[in-house]
C-alpha cells in the first residue's frame, strides 16, 4: 500500500514537473471529478414496496423515492390507539370519582402520567408510520439504486444514493513550491476532453498535510517532491461528470498568458496594472 502510495505521489510530482515546461502555457494540474453522495434508506428494516424513480432522474426536494412496507407499523399504531382510548376512560373515570369523593387526587394524577405516556407513544407511533414513505432530502440526480422492489432490506441500510449539484469537487495535487499562490475561494479554471471552455471552479479546500513524505528532515531536493491536495468546487457543476479526469489551471496564471499576448512590454514589467 505504501509503495502504491509513493508510485501516485512520484508520477504526480513527475506530471507537475512536466506541465511547467510547456512553453509559456500556464501550469496545468491534472485531477478528477468527485462528489459526496447522499445515501438515503429507511429507519426501520422492511421490503420494499414502490420504487418511484429510476437512475439518472433529476428530482426535487420533498419527491417521492419509495415505499416500504408498513404492517408492522399499521399494527402498532392500531394498539396505541387502543392504549390511548382505555387511559382516556381510566382518566374520565378518575375525574368522576374524585368530584364525588370516592376517588384520590393521586388516583387522577396517576391516570393522567398514563394518558401523557399514552398519547407520546401514539404520536411516536405515527412518526414510525409516515416514514415508511421515503422523501429526496435535497434537488439531485439520482446516481444508484442498490434495492429493488420486492427486496428486502435492513435498517439504516442506503437504498439508493442521490447527488446534488453543489456535492461535486473538483481535486487535484499542487507542489510545494505552488502552495503559497492558492488561496480560499480562488477562480481555477478546469478543462476536461470534450468540454466546452470557460469552466471554473472555486478552492473549497486546501491539504495542511503532504501526500508524499519521503524522509523525516527534508533537504531542498526531497522538498520538491511533495504535493498537496487541493479541492475546488465547481461553479457550472452540471457541465461535469463523476470520475471525469480534469486539467486544472490557476485563473491568475491565464490571466498573466493574456497579458502577454496582449502587450508583451507591459508582461515583462510584472504584468498589466
Amino acid at each position: 500500500m505504501i509503495s502504491r502510495c509513493l508510485t501516485i505521489a512520484a508520477a504526480l510530482v513527475a506530471m507537475t514537473a512536466l506541465a511547467g515546461c510547456n512553453n509559456g502555457k500556464p501550469t496545468a494540474y491534472q485531477g478528477w471529478v468527485e462528489a459526496n453522495l447522499i445515501f438515503v434508506g429507511p429507519d426501520e428494516a422492511g421490503r420494499i414496496e414502490n420504487l418511484s424513480v429510476r437512475e439518472g432522474d433529476q428530482v426535487a426536494t420533498g419527491a417521492s423515492l419509495f415505499n416500504v412496507d408498513a404492517d408492522l407499523q399499521v399494527a402498532d399504531l392500531q394498539m396505541q390507539e387502543a392504549s390511548v382510548k382505555n387511559a382516556q376512560a381510566a382518566y374520565d373515570r378518575a375525574v368522576a370519582l374524585l368530584k364525588t369523593s370516592a376517588g384520590t387526587q393521586k388516583a387522577l394524577e396517576d391516570a393522567e402520567a398514563a394518558l401523557r405516556t399514552a398519547q407520546a407513544r401514539l404520536n411516536s407511533s405515527q412518526t414510525r408510520l409516515a416514514r415508511r414513505k421515503v422523501f429526496s432530502p435535497a434537488e439531485g440526480t439520482i446516481e444508484q439504486i442498490y434495492f429493488r422492489t420486492g427486496e428486502m432490506v435492513a435498517a439504516g441500510r442506503p437504498v439508493l444514493a442521490l447527488l446534488p449539484p453543489g456535492n461535486l469537487k473538483v481535486r487535484f495535487f499542487v507542489s510545494e513550491a505552488m502552495l503559497p499562490q492558492i488561496r480560499i475561494d480562488d477562480v481555477v479554471n478546469v478543462h476536461c476532453d470534450g468540454c466546452a471552455s470557460g469552466l471554473t471552479a472555486k478552492v473549497s479546500f486546501i491539504a495542511r498535510n503532504s501526500e508524499f513524505t519521503p524522509p523525516v528532515i527534508y533537504s531542498l531536493e526531497e522538498r520538491s517532491k511533495l504535493v498537496f491536495l487541493i479541492e475546488a468546487r465547481p461553479e457550472q457543476p452540471e457541465r461535469l461528470r463523476v470520475g471525469q479526469p480534469v486539467s486544472v489551471t490557476l485563473a491568475s496564471t491565464d490571466a498573466m498568458k493574456q497579458a502577454v499576448k496582449d502587450d508583451p512590454k507591459e508582461a515583462s514589467k510584472g504584468g498589466p496594472k
